[in-house]
Parts: structure tokens; C-alpha cells; sequence
């Protein structure tokens, strides 16, 4: 595995996407990142101090239909990584990854498939460790240093991130992991706000709960998902 540790580049996405026509697999990571992006088309606040970390991955005999798997594994290797430090961490369905109760984590996945085989992913891992994070998302995100009231060797955790992000997890392990279930939540499709009570989720990822149509399945292109939670006496949706 070739390991490529840059200072600070757009977005470690990015750069690993360009260096993917070499097809050998690869880890690239970051200091800082100028151009970090998030889900749906979102800007991800890459200040120096996180760790951001992308995972190049070629297959063989993958099954498109077992995709799901690579979403779950790097939200538990997240936990896992977490956990070797102190803290308790549990996700929030697809792959958001929640220390009491905010978002520490970012992680964006970009799948390659070749008819019914995935080819190559790109899987990439912003974490909150030292960072600073805007004003603005100090009710919904977390860094590690926020939640331990101490800081991290930052090294340490993007080695041991490195680590765990290369192991090999069973859906069941991501499943046990689901924080949220059985609680009243809101799906957003598009314009389109869902009441809904979070029963599970499958193992191909897709969310099952109960609406006013009674039970439906949704994936997570279809919706986003959103939980309130109180603090300083409003309600927020995270």
C-alpha cells in the first residue's frame, strides 16, 4: 500500500482520484485541505489540525449489490479509531459519525463500477481531532479535543485511522453501531419533509421506517436524515 502524506492539497479526494489511471491502491492524507467536500455537493471545513485521509481501493469479483459494505466499513473503522483513544462513538445513518451526540466526522465515498462488479472506490475521511471547527456548527460538530478537553497527537490518530480504515469489517458490526433507532426523526427529499420513527436499517444500507404511509424503505440518495436533539433550549436538526 503506497502512502502519500501531503501538507495540504484541495482535497485528498481529488488527488487520488487523478492518480487512480495508475491502478495500484493507495492512502493519501493531508494536513489542511483548501477544497474539502462533503456529501450531496457540501464544503467540508478542512482546517489544519484534523486528519484527512483518502483510501483508493481496486476489486475483483465485488458485487455492485454488496457496495454498502464499503460505506459501513469506514464508518466503524472511524468508531474503531475512536475508541483507541478514549472516546465513545456511535453512527448515525448512512455514515455520520456522532461523539455525545455531534458530528465528528465527515466521510465521502465515490464508487467506480463495471456492470454488476464494483471496480474501484474512493473513500474519504475527515476527522475532527485538533481543528477548530466555524462558529456556526458549534451545536452540531465536535472535535476530538472538544470531547476530551485535551488535545491529540494528531500523527497518531491519522496512523491509527490509516490502520483501521485497512481492515476488513462485517455489516453486523456497522448495524450494532446505529445510534438513533426507534426514535422520531425527519427524512428531507428535496423540498419534501417526512415524519418518520427510525425502525433499522437493511444490509444493503437502505433506512427502514415508519411514516404516515406506514413502512418504507429509503436509500440514502433518496433522503437525508435529520434528528433533533435540545440544547441551550432549542431544538436542533442534525
Amino acid at each position: 500500500m503506497k502512502i502519500v502524506r501531503l501538507e495540504e492539497v484541495d482535497s485528498t479526494n481529488l488527488y487520488a482520484k487523478a492518480r487512480a489511471g495508475e491502478g495500484e491502491d493507495l492512502v493519501v492524507t493531508a494536513k489542511r485541505q483548501t477544497g474539502g467536500m462533503g456529501t450531496k455537493g457540501r464544503s467540508f471545513s478542512s482546517e489544519e489540525g484534523g486528519v484527512y485521509l483518502t483510501r483508493l481501493t481496486f476489486y475483483r469479483n465485488f458485487p455492485a449489490a454488496e457496495a454498502f459494505r464499503v460505506m459501513a466499513g469506514a464508518s466503524v473503522a472511524v468508531c474503531r479509531t475512536l475508541e483507541r483513544f478514549g472516546l465513545s462513538a456511535g453512527i448515525k445513518w448512512p455514515n455520520d459519525v456522532y461523539v455525545q451526540g455531534r458530528k465528528i466526522c465527515g466521510i465521502l465515498i465515490e464508487n467506480t463500477f463495471s456492470g454488476p462488479l464494483l471496480s474501484r472506490s474512493i473513500v474519504g475521511i475527515g476527522l475532527n481531532v485538533n481543528n477548530e471547527l466555524p462558529a456556526e456548527l458549534s451545536g452540531v460538530a465536535l472535535s476530538m479535543r472538544g470531547a476530551a478537553g485535551r488535545p491529540f497527537d494528531r500523527e497518531e490518530v491519522e496512523n491509527a485511522l490509516i490502520e483501521e480504515s485497512g481492515k476488513s469489517f462485517p455489516v453486523s458490526e456497522y448495524l450494532s453501531r446505529l445510534q438513533f433507532l426507534g426514535e422520531e426523526a425527519v427524512l428531507v427529499c428535496g423540498e419534501e419533509r417526512i415524519p418518520a420513527r427510525i425502525l433499522s436499517v437493511d444490509e444493503r444500507g437502505g433506512l427502514i421506517a415508519e411514516t404516515a404511509e406506514g413502512k418504507r424503505r429509503f436509500t440514502a440518495a433518496e433522503v437525508s436524515l435529520r434528528v433533533p436533539t435540545a440544547e441551550g433550549g432549542r431544538i436542533l436538526w442534525r
